[in-house]
């Protein structure tokens, strides 16, 4: 059964500008060279206007820790990553198996 990870970082105010530049110029590419996990980003348009959200999906949780491991692992992506971490104020990590009714992703 697939697992999927919901990740919402709270961004800096005013940040959120500089990050897309970031992910366009460096992290897109490096994310793009590992398995396709990421089901999509989101910004936040009503509320909570400086968040940042991932969906990933997963296989399973074996798939998912291979996932990050891969990534944590590579150079490129933490070089990335230790440009993009000082925007965030925080992060939320979820992990969600889908309904046994209703779409599926």
């Amino acid at each position: 059964m697939p697992i999927y990870e919901l990740r919402t970082y709270e961004v800096i105010p005013g940040k959120m500008a500089e990050i897309a530049a970031l992910y366009k110029s460096e992290g897109a590419a490096v994310i793009a060279a590992h398995p396709p996990k990421l089901v999509a980003y989101f910004t936040g348009d009503v509320g909570a206007l400086n968040e940042l959200i991932h969906l990933w999906k997963f296989d399973d949780d074996a798939d998912r820790r291979a996932f990050w491991a891969g990534l944590y692992g590579d150079p490129r992506f933490m070089a990335f990553a230790g440009k993009l971490r000082p925007m965030f104020v925080s992060q939320k990590n979820k992990l969600m198996m889908p309904a046994p009714w209703g779409p599926q992703l």
